[in-house]
């Protein structure tokens, strides 16, 4: 189950940092967004969780999108795959250490358009471990609904949990590697 949880954040990934003038900046919308992960278990099926506890901010500067940038912070206490007793098993110290390791943070450091969505290279730290990640990031046009600008986002990446301190010796049942499965919206500001 560690590695599940090591590739989890993913998750990885939101938005913020520095805002230009032209940028519109937008607040992570927790209902009506998710970052969930799964990991193969003994090979043979799919272990899935989600984290209920996130927060972020992206900024889009649609003039010089270089200036764009991503935030999202993911308190891993609010782990939940849909068992109480396997939940409190993954924040306990063999897993994703939550006492000490409270968060799993991402921050991007470079943004270039692509077709469909934005590149985005940042700094993901995860169980005091940081490593600079680079995925795509799919979506971006906004919409008026529900009162409010919006804009949303995309993306599937997969992470190794051995990249980021999790006992080797764990990594037996549950694999290495988890896919983290980031769907978020967010309101204008």
């Amino acid at each position: 189950m560690r590695c599940i949880f090591g590739a989890v954040l993913a998750v990885t990934v939101m938005t913020a940092g520095s805002v230009g003038q032209a940028a519109d900046v937008y607040e992570y919308d927790l209902v009506h967004s998710s970052v969930s992960f799964k990991a193969r278990f003994l090979d043979i099926s799919w272990i899935h969780g989600r984290f209920n506890d996130v927060s972020g901010s992206f900024s889009l500067d649609r003039d010089d999108p270089a200036k764009s940038t991503f935030q999202l912070t993911i308190n891993v206490d609010s782990v939940d795959t849909a068992n109480e007793k396997r939940d409190e098993h993954l924040r306990q110290p063999d897993y994703f250490d939550t006492k000490q390791f409270p968060t799993i943070e991402f921050e991007s450091t470079k943004v270039k358009p692509v077709d469909g969505g934005y590149e985005v290279t940042g700094n993901f730290t995860m169980h005091g471990v940081t490593k600079e990640i680079t995925f795509p990031f799919m979506g971006g046009e906004e919409v008026e609904k529900m009162g409010a600008k919006r804009v949303g986002f995309g993306t599937e990446l997969r992470l190794k949990r051995s990249d980021f301190d999790f006992d080797p010796q764990a990594i037996g049942n549950i694999g290495d590697e988890a896919v983290i499965i980031i769907d978020c919206a967010g309101v204008k500001k």
